[in-house]
């Protein structure tokens, strides 16, 4: 959710008289001081953008705002406090309650918007609170050195993982007309609980007054970006210079099987990965494995990948453009932390990503194992 949070803003609300042209945000503030005062922001190009600043007095606050066409995502910022509350405008009445000692439960009413999002954040809380539930189960069972006890808990836990998903895709089958929707399929795409084309299938379902937000066209695009890289369609291809200077490209790389490999000399993980690829290399380039990995270390780093290189004894292509995170093939495949991996088959297809360890080796088996 950290990543859903850091889009919020917009305008604020309230209407005495629903045939008005203005509606109302009315609030009571529990634990704040008479002065305080709460910020009201929006998004203009992505950016947030202040429009208001209320102040508590009594207990209370209170604005009123023109209603519009647009479908804006806004929030509320306490700076006392360090925390926003986010909120939906609908041109409706909207009452606030929040909580000085809790902003988690503080909660925005008024509109389906908001009621939808309100609903889901407090399943979310359910879920969060049997997840700790069970994470003092393991806690205890792990003192107790109960092996039994532990595999149940860890299969309790991937079943609760199992059904928060689930919950999270109905929402979004049920709730397809509100803009929190947009924002849950870019946080499940982005934590690979949902593949990009699945995102993209449910951004094909979105009401059109929220297709056409600029938060769901900049979702379309990012996802068809996404789509490029993923399982099942053609690897982008590319070329960059070799430790040596020349220039290689991916097809001149291809195996029977290809692993593309991205990583630096400077990565941990990758390194620690790096002996079980290795192994992997090792035991089925004779039989058309191929392997040729991309560096993101830095233009100043050019000795030290080399000498990763030849320490980690990776006997295989390596090209690298040195730019670090701007590596554009890092950009083409979208991948934004590291080791990363795809396999292609030989028509430069990709079939699998992100295989690491036991799973790559037992991948690797199923396809040339038995030749």
């Amino acid at each position: 959710m950290r990543i859903i949070f850091a889009l919020l803003l917009s305008i604020t609300l309230i209407s005495c008289n629903k045939d008005s042209n203005t509606y109302t945000l009315e609030g009571e503030a529990l634990g704040f001081a008479d002065g305080t005062e709460i910020y009201v922001y929006t998004f203009e190009n992505n950016q947030p953008k202040p429009i208001d600043t209320l102040t508590i007095t009594q207990g209370k606050f209170s604005a009123t705002y023109p209603k519009n066409d647009t479908t804006p995502l806004n929030f509320l910022r306490i700076n006392e406090i360090n925390a926003s509350i986010l909120f939906f405008p609908e041109n409706e009445n909207m009452q606030a309650t929040i909580y000085k000692d809790s902003i988690k439960a503080s909660r925005i009413t008024g509109g389906n918007q908001n009621a939808a999002y309100n609903s889901f954040v407090d399943k979310m809380d359910s879920f969060n609170a049997r997840k700790q539930e069970r994470m003092e189960q393991f806690r205890t069972a792990n003192e107790a050195n109960d092996t039994v006890e532990i595999a149940r808990i860890q299969s309790d836990n991937l079943n609760l993982v199992a059904e928060e998903t689930e919950y999270k895709k109905q929402f979004l089958n049920d709730h397809s007309n509100t803009l929190f929707a947009v924002m849950l399929i870019s946080d499940m795409a982005g934590r690979k609980e949902i593949t990009p084309a699945e995102a993209s299938a449910y951004v094909e379902k979105l009401d059109p007054k929220i297709a056409n937000t600029q938060l769901a066209k900049d979702l379309k695009t990012n996802l068809d970006s996404l789509k490029k890289a993923d399982v099942g369609s053609a690897a982008p291809d590319f070329s960059a210079p070799t430790p040596t200077g020349e220039t290689m490209a991916l097809k001149d790389a291809l195996g029977k099987y290809t692993i593309i490999d991205f990583w630096a000399s400077w990565c941990k993980p990758c390194r620690i990965e790096n002996p079980n690829v290795v192994k992997v290399y090792n035991k089925y380039h004779d039989k058309g494995l191929n392997i040729i990995s991309v560096s993101l270390d830095k233009a100043d780093q050019k000795d030290k990948w080399i000498q990763a290189i030849k320490d980690d004894k990776m006997d295989w292509y390596h090209v690298s453009n040195l730019q670090f995170w701007q590596d554009p093939i890092a950009k083409q495949y979208n991948v934004r932390s590291i080791p990363a991996t795809f396999l292609l088959d030989e028509n430069g297809m990709i079939i699998d990503k992100d295989l690491r360890g036991a799973a790559l080796e037992a991948k690797i088996a199923t396809l040339l194992g038995g030749e």
